[in-house]
């Protein structure tokens, strides 16, 4: 079987090792790739947004299945476009991507379908929604969404009416976010716990992974601004078998009755993003792709193929269970300086010979040049260490990624803590 996963990140990367470890696999590309994908497949030099030149390559190269790792080109319909032509593809329609292409939709679907979330309003104006916050509605702490795709850093978390009309100035007014500023989404802040659980669906059944947490923010503590994400454990920690049963029956088979009832061709995977409150798990969104870094500690953790499950989703025949390893997986990003704001990119990267076999490196923002590994983004790659418990996992982690250097580099030093 020859696969084609198209992206460049690190979930990219931990998509194409996991794919290539596969006996069903005869040849992995990925379109365009990155360094790291290079070490287990062949890079092709395509970006993710051509879907004209992705559809070419996947029909002129008989691949038997394309895997589609960013949520752009999915919103963008890239999908129903393979499919048009007889391709194999994981990966939803542009109506079920539209489940993360706009919040506002997905707070529809959610209230439509009785899937518990946070109390909200949308506005399509800067007046209307500046006009809500000076109203006795508006209660603080407030987030403020761009309604579109923001790359995850669109949600802003204000505090007060000051600090959340300064937010709706910047994704309406200056349009930080470009497009997505179009609407607003002004919700109810959430206390409690983060989590994130991913499942593979065909529309019909549905596959659980391993659960996940990731870490938004830049600095330690969780304080500075939202990022794509910093790292990652699995499993949840907060998580547990009566709090999982209580997600499948309250969240995830409403999710898939809601696709059926509304017509949504699905064959993908979710992502959804949790609050874990005293009330219960509530839905803070929708993601039509893996997370990441969630990839970078889920699929570690799987000691089975995953192939098989990737291919019956796409022929929309769901079949198979996955068989998970009895470890706890930490991934650390190291980012550039700067990030999630303006950074250098160009920067040499060293890694050190002895870089412990206990731990994978992922690749992310890197590039070749001359030979050379270099920074090409602001989270460029990512540390994953495997052990018994939290505690040995996370200390495999921070002992590997040491061995990593490049100038201004930056990581959290509480992943899996807090």
């Amino acid at each position: 079987m020859k696969v084609l996963v198209v992206g460049s990140g690190g979930r990219e990367h931990a998509l194409c090792w996991k794919i290539a470890s596969s006996k069903q696999v005869s040849h992995v590309f990925c379109a365009p790739g990155n360094p790291g994908t290079a070490e287990v497949g062949e890079n092709v030099p395509i970006n993710a947004g051509d879907t004209d030149a992705l559809l070419a390559f996947a029909l002129g190269n008989n691949i038997d299945l394309t895997v589609v790792g960013p949520e752009q080109p999915l919103v963008e319909g890239l999908a129903d476009r393979f499919r048009e032509k007889g391709l194999a593809v994981f990966g939803p329609s542009k109506a079920g991507a539209e489940l993360e292409g706009s919040k506002a939709f997905a707070k529809a679907f959610m209230l439509h379908h009785g899937i518990p979330t946070a109390a909200s309003h949308t506005f399509d104006s800067r007046r209307a929604a500046l006009g809500f916050l000076a109203s006795d509605d508006a209660t603080f702490p407030i987030v403020v969404k761009a309604d579109g795709l923001a790359a995850g850093k669109g949600v802003l978390i204000c505090e007060d009416r000051g600090s959340a009309e300064s937010a709706i100035e910047m994704v309406m007014g200056k349009r930080a976010f470009g497009e997505a500023g179009n609407r607003v989404v002004l919700e109810e802040f959430l206390s409690g716990v983060e989590a994130s659980i991913h499942i593979i669906t065909d529309g019909e059944a549905y596959v659980l992974l391993p659960t996940a947490k990731d870490h938004k923010k830049i600095f330690d503590g969780g304080k500075g601004p939202n990022t794509g994400g910093m790292g990652a454990v699995s499993p949840a920690p907060a998580v547990d078998d009566s709090l999982l049963f209580r997600m499948e029956s309250e969240i995830i088979k409403p999710f898939i009755r809601g696709l059926k009832q509304d017509g949504i061709a699905f064959r993908g995977t979710v992502f959804f993003g949790l609050m874990l409150t005293e009330k219960g798990p509530f839905v803070l969104e929708f993601n039509v792709r893996f997370g990441d870094p969630e990839s970078q500690v889920i699929f570690p953790r799987i000691e089975s193929d995953i192939v098989p499950i990737l291919a019956s989703t796409a022929a929309g025949r769901l079949s198979g269970k996955l068989v998970l390893k009895d470890e706890v997986a930490v991934a650390v990003v190291g980012a550039s300086s700067g990030y999630p704001g303006s950074y250098k990119k160009g920067l040499p990267i060293d890694i050190s010979f002895d870089f412990p076999a206990s731990a994978i490196l992922f690749h992310a923002g890197t590039k070749r040049i001359d030979g050379k590994l270099m920074t090409a983004g602001g989270r460029v790659l990512a540390v994953t260490g495997l052990g018994r418990d939290v505690e040995s996992a996370r200390n495999f982690a921070y002992s590997a990624i040491r061995h990593v250097k490049f100038d201004g580099m930056v990581y959290r030093k509480d992943i899996s803590k807090v």
